[in-house]
């Protein structure tokens, strides 16, 4: 076992004292054994999610995750913030969607299971005889008494009066109380999300996905009863009740078919409906031209507000801006003119304002505005000096997570940017912005990390997933990120110069960018981004050109792998970490077999597969075997290929793990994997 303690306290404050160790010209490169001490400890930093408040009073939950030992803390701007649950292992098993009830007494949490797909197989990453059960917990904020388990689900939500939690279990939805237990109330036809309370606590609200289609439904508790509004040809989605909880407003929209995807017509409104008749109204209508497809942030997306306004998002100007419009019809207003991107976004208390975060006058920021829905005022609420998200409301009290180029993610009260808990930090150096031009004109972004050394020094591409993400210059709100920002300073301690490529087809850098033409199956444009960046690389000085590598994970496995298939005689050594690598998949029936057949060569040429004849460079190909992201014969595949081509490849296989790697130990080995074999491959100078 490579665990240095088991509570990270002391690493804490020793983190804090360490020297700048990277991008520093004058100090000699990390060895190997020093690199992967330092990146042991730095990996096991307290990282902070899921921030939560309570709706009455300033009382906030999050999950701390340090080395694998996932924790819930509570804070509060009159106290010091205390660790509620007492787990002690680097079990992978998640803590995660926490709920505050109103008066910030009671606190409910799902342990177990996987987050990103709540109702799919259970994970078992430790292994364990049997997969741990995802299981609801309850408990007092104030006690240190053991949490009550109250049932199998997800999703939990207090009613408005903290009497009862209402939870998702599969396809069914349930409601406990302390003098009923858990009992179900509704069993429907697909999935669950966006579970809304009545103002009276007598009807719930709720999305159900089904195939191709969602429908907003309403469940009367007094009543038994369960019916759907608006039901239409398309995805209802993100329901949210009036304040006097007698009509629900939806997004309607629906995808334009694939022969259509730059279509500019309209495919979505916002739409109102009377929960006693069942009539519907249309308060909005995206006009045709841009932002007349549907994008919405990875949050919640409509809001009905105290003033009467609903808010949503809408990318009329190519950059998704806020809009209100009256919920009894009206003119809509952009809120956000000046935002360029926003990330997410929720009302105020008072129903009056808005705070939202985004990037305006700095595309590679994250800054924290308040902005009055009537009079349209915005109120600056963070500062240069720290990338801020997820904006949450305790009470009147405003907190949100944010990081910097030295500290991890962390929760602050907004108004003095005081803590609400411990802040670890780590001496790194900020990587600088740049940008660079790809050969078919369209402007990149990255970060650079500057390499420990005179030179001559090697480097790497790193490519980040999704694809739609952008990295920053700092520490990232995403535990994945968190842990390939901690390996990119590593490897600038250890002598190489890094850039980290936000390529197009990625996020904040408005709809062009996110949509550009002939990206992934249609053409692999985003790798245009990173072979101009591996160019650029090779420019700096102290680089040796003839020693880059590059690596990357999920889609960024994809494009690592793609450079070392098209291009070995530039990368000459790579890590693809549960990369897609075989592109092909089905074409929608609404084109003639003579396209489907042109489409499906154009999705084999965007592919790994492709291009693997020309394969030559050495790879370490890492997969866990439990991924339900990109699936595990993804990496089956290529070995195959690879041996059949006797291209030099080594491999880690990973049981039982998830996508994201649920322990810190699989990350650590993953992590210590990578820098070991670049190391071998590309060869820092000591």
């Amino acid at each position: 076992m490579r665990f240095l303690v088991p509570f990270f306290a002391a690493l804490t404050l020793a983190l804090s004292a360490m020297p700048v160790l990277a991008q520093d010209a004058k100090a000699a490169p990390l060895s190997l054994e020093e690199s992967q001490q330092q990146l042991a400890a730095n990996l096991a930093v307290p990282f902070a999610s899921g921030l939560v408040g309570a709706k009455d009073v300033p009382i906030f939950a999050w999950v701390e995750n340090a080395a694998g030992i996932r924790n819930i803390w509570i804070g509060r701007p009159d106290a010091a913030a205390r660790m509620r649950t007492r787990f002690t292992a680097d079990d992978g098993i998640e803590l995660y969607d926490l709920a505050l009830d109103p008066a910030g007494t009671r606190i409910a949490w799902v342990r177990g299971g996987d987050s990103g797909f709540s109702d799919g197989p259970l994970p078992n990453t430790t292994p364990l005889p049997e997969a741990p059960q995802q299981t609801l917990f309850l408990a007092d904020v104030a006690g240190d008494g053991t949490a009550q388990a109250i049932g199998r689900g997800h999703s939990p939500l207090f009613s408005p009066d903290g009497s009862r939690i209402v939870f998702v279990r599969g396809s069914a939805i349930m409601v406990w109380s302390a003098n009923d237990g858990a009992r179900e109330v509704a069993d429907v036809d697909g999935s669950i999300g966006d579970l809304g309370w009545s103002p009276d606590g007598n009807r719930l609200t709720f999305r159900e996905l089904r195939s191709g289609h969602s429908i907003v439904g309403v469940l009367d508790l007094a009543e038994g009863s369960l019916r759907y509004i608006g039901a239409a040809l398309g995805f209802s989605s993100a329901p949210a009740l009036s304040p006097d909880g007698r009509e629900v407003a939806w997004i309607q929209f629906r995808e334009p078919p694939p022969k259509f995807e730059d279509s500019t017509r309209s495919f979505w409104s916002v739409q109102v409906g009377d929960i006693a008749s069942g009539a519907v109204r249309t308060v909005w209508t995206a006009p045709e031209g841009e932002g007349a497809q549907y994008y919405g942030t990875r949050a919640r997306n409509l809001f009905w507000t105290g003033s009467g306004h609903l808010l949503f998002p809408y990318e009329g100007t190519g950059w998704l801006h806020i809009l209100a419009v009256p919920a009894g019809g009206g003119p809509a207003r952009d809120l956000t003119p000046n935002a360029n991107e926003v990330e997410n976004f929720i009302p105020t208390p008072d129903g009056r304002g808005m705070v939202y975060s985004a990037n305006p006058g700095n595309l590679d920021s994250r800054t924290l505005w308040r902005t009055d829905i009537a009079s349209g005022a915005t109120e600056r609420l963070t500062g240069e000096d720290v990338f801020a998200f997820f904006p949450t409301f305790g009470g009147e009290r405003l907190a949100a997570t944010v990081t910097t180029a030295t500290a991890p993610a962390h929760p602050v009260l907004v108004e003095d940017m005081q803590p609400l808990g411990a802040v670890a930090r780590v001496a790194y150096p900020t990587p600088r912005s740049v940008t660079f031009t790809a050969s078919d004109g369209e402007t990149v972004y990255g970060q650079y990390f500057r390499g420990a050394g005179a030179g001559p020094r090697p480097a790497l591409i790193f490519a980040h997933g999704g694809p739609r993400r952008q990295m920053l210059p700092g520490f990232m709100p995403l535990y994945y990120y968190h842990n390939t920002y901690i390996r990119n300073q590593e490897f600038a301690a250890a002598g190489y110069d890094v850039l980290s490529v936000n390529y197009r087809s990625g996020t904040n850098y408005g709809r062009a960018f996110r949509e550009a033409p002939e990206k992934a199956r249609a053409g692999a444009s985003e790798y245009r981004d990173i072979l101009a960046g591996a160019r650029w690389l090779g420019e700096q000085p102290g680089v040796d050109d003839n020693r880059i590598g590059i690596w990357g994970g999920s889609w960024g496995g994809y494009l690592a792998a793609l450079a070392l298939a098209r291009d070995s005689d530039i990368f000459k050594a790579g890590v693809d970490l549960h990369g897609v690598h075989a592109m092909v998949r089905p074409v929608a029936d609404t084109y003639s077999p003579e396209e489907i057949r042109e489409i499906q060569q154009l999705q084999w040429d965007s592919s790994p597969m492709g291009s693997i004849e020309d394969w030559r460079s050495p790879v370490l190909l890492i997969h866990g075997d439990d991924d339900r992201n990109v699936d595990y014969r993804q990496s089956l595949l290529l070995a195959r290929e690879l041996t059949a081509r006797d291209v030099p490849f080594e491999e880690l296989a990973l049981p039982n793990e998830r996508h994201d790697f649920f322990r810190y130990s699989s990350w650590l080995t993953a992590l210590e994997a990578t820098g070991e074999f670049l190391q071998r491959k590309l060869k820092p100078a000591r």
